[in-house]
């Protein structure tokens, strides 16, 4: 069908478009951010490159109720942390057991773990049974995601 006239455009260079497209609809708050950019280097002749990092979201992992299910639970985790700990390779979020549920930080791991594979999970029950925490780690560079995602304030 094509011809040597016609522009060709590959059925994932349109997928992209699609989504590039549902980001922009999508507004700034709908949605958590996609991609960390690194901060600019420059190359041989001192021009600034903006490079991606490996630390993004998949937003196709989860499908809209499970977006949503997510969201409610990120919500809560943000506003009943009672410390946030910098460890050696991340951070550790704390949490007393009374309001926020074993379950729920399971549920919201297993959701996160689809959409941020980069991300490795520490689930603890401390202080006889009165401290529940999460910490988030990764590779070198994800202590500024989780200081950008997750609403870390800097010390």
């Amino acid at each position: 069908m094509n011809n040597e006239n016609e522009k060709f455009t590959p059925t994932w260079k349109l997928g992209l478009l699609g989504a590039a497209l549902a980001l922009l609809m999508a507004g700034t708050g709908a949605v958590r951010m996609q991609a960390q950019a690194v901060p600019k280097k420059t190359n041989a002749e001192g021009q600034p490159m903006t490079t991606q990092s490996k630390f993004y979201c998949n937003r196709n992992a989860l499908n809209p109720t499970g977006r949503a299910h997510h969201k409610q639970l990120t919500d809560k985790l943000l506003a009943v942390r009672t410390d946030v700990l910098e460890t050696e390779k991340g951070y550790e979020f704390q949490f007393s057991p009374s309001t926020i549920s074993i379950a729920e930080l399971a549920d919201w791991v297993a959701a996160e773990g689809k959409c941020c594979q980069f991300f490795d999970f520490h689930i603890d029950l401390e202080s006889q049974g009165t401290l529940l925490c999460l910490r988030l780690t990764g590779d070198e560079g994800i202590k500024a995601f989780i200081r950008a995602e997750f609403q870390v304030p800097v010390k």
